[in-house]
């Protein structure tokens, strides 16, 4: 049976999730904010960290051996290691809301379980000060629910220069939000949300195409374009400098160029998830094998210049999967993040600001035509 992506192809094919961004650019900012809300009883999660300089928040937390099984959201963000106040602008309204670990009798005697990782974006629109805060995880999360009252999301399956992906870049090309789902056939989905903001880079070295592209789906990328020799000589030349050894045809003269101030200042951001019940260890796992997906769409990955981390988080609105269909899920969740990698770049927006210039994929190869 040939797989398809969800309704939306995004995160919020997973039954009981929802998806909420904050964005904010001009007056110094480049920066935003992305909620992966649960349903009130929470999401049974885990967590793989793989980048030797991560930005995080309660990860501890969703270790095998932590106490707790559920978390209430995750957040993704801009900001570094300021972005991981973001968490505690969530924490805040889900407590008015109720929503938590219940701690007491008390209505109010709730906390908040809310994990978190930002990446790096500090200075790229204009302003080191410029960066995300308690309220920038307020207004995302606000986000979320607005979109369940609308009915129909309008944000939850948003891609490209939006929430935490709105001052992401990879080797160079502006990145930013991807998302992808699929549905098995037996009835669970599988999905996932990548920030991508990568030191490594996203091209194929041979043709310049994106190197997560054998693993699109049917619908996934309609009308993308193949790059010509114009359009490969434009991307070398972008994204050679940013990427120390990985080029794509003949050397350049000379020595080759310093890297930009923040080249080893990056992270990509990852969440997976199905609606299968799961265990908090098997979360744990599937997180692990959706590192594999980042690796076949991002050249280098988990470097000590990235603070690359999977979350993995299941609803668990559906069966126990039996372990031929557990093992199923966790390979899809690693196509998902390959899919979700390189539709955050077909998605993403050139940009420009007074500090720098970063074109689009999708732009420099219509451009170079």
């Amino acid at each position: 049976m040939r797989m398809r992506p969800g309704r939306h192809n995004a995160l919020i094919d997973v039954a009981g999730l929802r998806v909420g961004h904050h964005t904010a650019v001009g007056h110094g900012f480049l920066t935003g904010t992305t909620v992966i809300l649960a349903p009130d009883d929470g999401m049974v999660a885990g967590v793989d960290v793989r980048g030797g300089g991560p930005a995080t928040r309660e990860t501890d937390l969703l270790g095998p051996t932590a106490s707790v099984e559920r978390v209430h959201a995750i957040v993704l963000s801009g900001g570094s290691a300021f972005g991981t106040s973001t968490g505690t602008g969530v924490a805040d309204q889900l407590a008015a809301r109720r929503v938590g670990l219940r701690v007491g009798p008390h209505p109010d005697a709730v906390v908040p379980l809310v994990p978190g990782a930002s990446l790096f974006d500090l200075g790229r629109g204009g302003s080191y000060t410029a960066r995300p805060d308690a309220g920038f995880g307020a207004a995302a999360l606000a986000n979320a629910l607005a979109d369940t009252d609308a009915g129909e999301p309008r944000s939850g399956a948003a891609q490209g220069n939006v929430g935490a992906g709105t001052g992401a870049v990879a080797a160079g090309l502006k990145a930013g939000i991807g998302t992808a789902s699929v549905l098995l056939p037996g009835g669970a989905t599988v999905a996932a949300l990548a920030a991508v903001n990568a030191a490594g880079s996203p091209l194929d070295p041979r043709t310049g195409g994106l190197l997560g592209e054998p693993w699109l789906l049917p619908g996934d990328a309609p009308d993308q374009p193949v790059p010509d020799d114009a359009a490969r000589a434009r991307l070398r030349a972008i994204t050679a400098p940013d990427v120390a050894g990985f080029d794509f045809g003949p050397a350049r003269p000379g020595q080759p160029p310093t890297p930009p101030a923040d080249a080893a200042l990056h992270t990509t951001l990852v969440v997976v998830a199905t609606d299968a019940t799961l265990t908090k260890v098997q979360c744990t796992k599937m997180a692990a094998v959706a590192q594999n997906g980042m690796a076949r769409a991002l050249n280098p990955v988990h470097t000590m210049d990235d603070g690359d981390i999977v979350f993995g988080v299941a609803t668990a609105r559906g069966p126990v999967p039996d372990p031929l269909r557990y093992r199923q899920i966790t390979v899809e969740a690693a196509n998902a993040v390959s899919r979700a990698i390189v539709r955050a770049m077909l998605a993403a927006a050139s940009v420009g600001t007074p500090a720098g210039q970063w074109p689009s994929w999708t732009d420099v190869v219509h451009g170079a035509r």
